[in-house]
C-alpha cells in the first residue's frame, strides 16, 4: 500500500482514484487536508488497467517470450533500481491466458561485466544444449551481454531454466557469439525445421544489417548470410529483429516469410518503429520480394505500426501447432521520450499480445495484426447502435448510448456519403481529445493526439500520425482499445495500426463520432468496458 495526504493530490485525481481505495466517494469531501488516504497499486493516475506494466521501475523491449506447460513468459528489459533506463537485467511476468500477469521476481540480473540486453527464449526439447534432459528439455535465452564501462562491446551469451523460468544460470562459456563489434545484438533465435539447425537472426545496429547465423545445439555459429536493403531507413539503428514463415489469407499451402526489423529513429511517425520485408527464406538467406509489396509502398519495406509507439516487438515461441498463431507484443513507448513521460512509479507498458497474418492487399502482401481473442473475458455489457447519420456535425455516444470510459473496447463501421472527413473522438472532456479520422481527399486515416492530456513533456509528442488507406467497399471498420494512457487501433482487418501513449485527465472520458463537409452513416456500432486485470 501507499499513503499520501490527500492535499497532495489534484481533486480530479481523488476523486477517480477513491473509489479504487474502498473509501465511499461520496464521503471523500469531509476529510481534512492532513488525512492520510491508503491507495492500492495499480491505481496511479495514467496506469494501464489491462495492459502488462511492472508494479514499479523502467521497462523497455519485451524479450525471451516462450511458452510452456501451459504458461507464457514475458521478459523484458528491466531496470531493477529506478524509473529511467540503466542497470539493463531482464524482468519476468507469467500468464495462462495472455491477459492476466503476475509478476515475477527479476529473472537474469546484469552483473559487474556485463548488462542484460535484448534477446529471445526457446525450449530445447532435444536437448541440443545439454543444459537438460529428454525428460525435462531446458528453456533457453539468448540475450546480448553489454560489457560494462570502461570497456565497450556486445556479444551472445546464453542462460537456462529447469523449472519454468524461475530460476537461471548463466552459461559458463559465454559469450557464445562474439564479433568485436560495439554494436551487435538483438539475437532472435528460431528452429528450421528444413535444415534442422537453430536460426540466429541478429543486427549489426549501425550497420544497418542483419546477419543470419546457424547451430546445431545453439553454443556453436555459423554465420550464414547477411540481409541488407537498400532505400530502407538508416537513420540511426536496427535492432530487434524477428522472422515468421506466415500463410496468405489463412491457406497453409501458400506461405511466405516475414522479417522484421526496429528502428531506433526514423520510422513513419517520427523515432523509433518496425518495418518488415515479405520473402523467401531457405534456411540460409533471407531474400525480400519486392514484387510482393503493395502499391502505397514507398520503399522496400513497409511499416508494422504507423503509431509512435509500438517498438521492439518480438513473437512468442513454442506456441503449440493446436494453436497455430504467430503471437507477438510491442513497447508503447518511443525513444524520443521513453525517460520523460509522466507516470511514477512506473514508466512504460507493453502492448496488447496481438495476432500477426499475412494478407492479400493493394496489390501485394501486407502483415495483419489483430488483438488476441483472449482479450474478450474482459468485456463488460455491450452496448450497440447502428445505422444512425452524422451530417456535418459531432454526436456525443455518451450521451444517446451511454459509452463513456478510459478501459473500452470498440467497433465501429462508418460508410461516408459525402463528407470530407468523419471518424471517432475518444477520451473527450474539457479541452481534451483523442481522434481517430479519416481524410476523403487524401485517402488517409489518421490520429491526432495533440490535445490528448498531458502533451508537453516532449516537443515531438504531440502531432497528427497519418496511413495511406483506401476505404474497403466503401467503408471504414475500426477496432479500438483505450486504456488509462494508450489508444490501439486496428483498420482494414489489421493491416493497418496505430499504437500511441495518451496522458488525458482522469475527467476525460466521454466518446463522440464526428462528420465534416458532409453526411457519413455509421453502420454498426460496439462497446464494451474493459475490467482491469490488476
Amino acid at each position: 500500500m501507499k499513503t499520501i495526504t490527500r492535499a497532495a493530490l489534484p481533486v480530479a485525481l481523488l476523486t477517480a482514484l477513491y473509489g479504487c481505495s474502498g473509501t465511499n466517494p461520496t464521503t471523500a469531501g469531509a476529510l481534512s487536508s492532513d488525512e492520510v488516504v491508503t491507495f492500492r497499486p495499480y491505481t496511479e493516475q495514467y496506469r494501464p488497467q489491462y495492459h502488462y506494466t511492472p508494479r514499479k521501475n523502467w521497462m523497455n523491449d519485451p524479450n525471451g517470450l516462450v511458452y510452456h506447460d501451459g504458461e507464457y513468459h514475458m521478459f523484458y528489459q528491466y531496470n531493477p533500481y529506478g524509473d529511467t533506463w540503466g542497470h539493463m537485467s531482464w524482468g519476468h511476468a507469467i500468464s495462462t491466458d495472455l491477459v492476466n500477469w503476475e509478476e515475477q521476481p527479476v529473472a537474469i540480473l546484469e552483473d559487474d561485466d556485463y548488462m542484460i540486453f535484448s534477446g529471445s527464449a526457446v525450449v530445447d526439447h532435444n536437448n541440443t544444449t545439454g543444459f537438460g534432459s529428454l525428460d525435462n528439455p531446458p528453456m533457453v535465452a539468448i540475450y546480448t551481454g553489454h560489457r560494462q564501462a570502461p570497456e565497450r562491446g556486445q556479444d551472445q551469451q546464453l542462460a537456462y531454466s529447469l523449472d519454468n523460468g524461475r530460476s537461471w544460470t548463466k552459461y559458463e562459456g559465454n559469450p557464445v557469439l562474439d564479433e568485436n563489434m560495439d554494436d551487435f545484438r538483438d539475437p532472435k533465435v528460431i528452429w528450421h525445421e528444413e535444415t534442422e539447425q537453430w536460426i540466429m537472426i541478429i543486427t549489426l545496429s549501425n550497420d544497418f544489417a542483419v546477419n543470419f547465423y546457424g547451430s546445431p545445439n545453439l553454443k556453436d555459429w555459423e554465420l550464414l548470410s547477411q540481409f541488407t536493403a537498400e532505400g530502407a531507413p538508416d537513420d540511426k539503428n536496427w535492432e530487434c529483429p524477428d522472422l515468421w514463415y506466415l500463410p496468405v489469407n489463412g491457406d497453409e499451402n501458400n506461405k511466405r516469410w516475414v522479417l522484421e526489423i526496429d528502428l531506433g529513429d526514423g520510422s513513419v511517425a517520427g523515432g523509433s518503429g518496425g518495418m518488415y520485408f515479405v520473402g523467401d527464406f531457405d534456411g540460409k538467406t533471407f531474400t525480400a520480394d519486392t514484387e510482393a509489396l503493395p502499391r502505397s509502398a514507398e520503399g522496400p519495406h513497409q511499416w508494422v505500426d504507423f503509431g509512435a509507439d509500438y517498438y521492439a516487438a518480438v513473437s512468442w515461441s513454442n506456441i503449440p501447432e493446436d494453436d497455430g498463431r504467430t503471437l507477438w507484443v510491442g513497447w508503447m513507448n518511443n525513444w524520443d521520450y521513453a525517460n520523460i513521460i509522466p507516470t511514477h512509479p512506473w514508466r512504460s507498458s507493453q502492448s496488447i499480445p496481438r495476432s500477426v497474418g499475412l494478407t492479400e492487399y493493394n496489390g501485394g502482401l501486407a502483415l495483419t495484426q489483430a488483438p488476441v481473442q483472449e482479450l474478450e473475458q474482459l468485456r463488460s455489457q455491450l452496448i450497440e447502435r447502428g445505422n444512425f447519420e452524422i451530417d456535418n456535425a459531432s454526436i456525443s455516444l455518451t450521451d444517446t448510448t451511454g459509452i463513456e470510459g478510459q478501459t473500452l473496447e470498440m467497433k465501429v463501421t462508418f460508410e461516408p456519403q459525402n463528407a470530407e472527413e468523419f471518424g471517432l473522438d475518444v477520451l473527450v472532456g474539457d479541452g481534451e481529445r483523442t481522434r481517430i479520422g479519416y481524410n476523403m481527399n487524401t485517402q488517409q486515416i489518421y490520429f491526432d493526439r495533440t490535445q490528448s492530456g498531458d502533451v508537453g513533456f516532449h516537443e515531438s509528442f504531440p502531432d497528427v500520425h497519418v496511413a495511406p488507406m483506401p476505404l474497403d467497399d466503401g467503408k471504414l471498420e475500426l477496432h479500438v482499445f483505450v486504456d488509462w494512457s494508450s489508444v490501439e487501433v486496428f483498420a482494414h482487418n489489421g493491416v493497418i495500426a496505430f499504437s500511441n501513449k495518451v496522458f488525458p485527465s482522469p475527467s476525460s472520458t466521454k466518446v463522440e463520432v464526428f462528420s465534416k463537409g458532409g453526411r457519413t452513416d455509421v453502420k454498426d456500432l460496439k462497446a464494451w468496458q474493459l475490467r482491469s486485470i490488476w
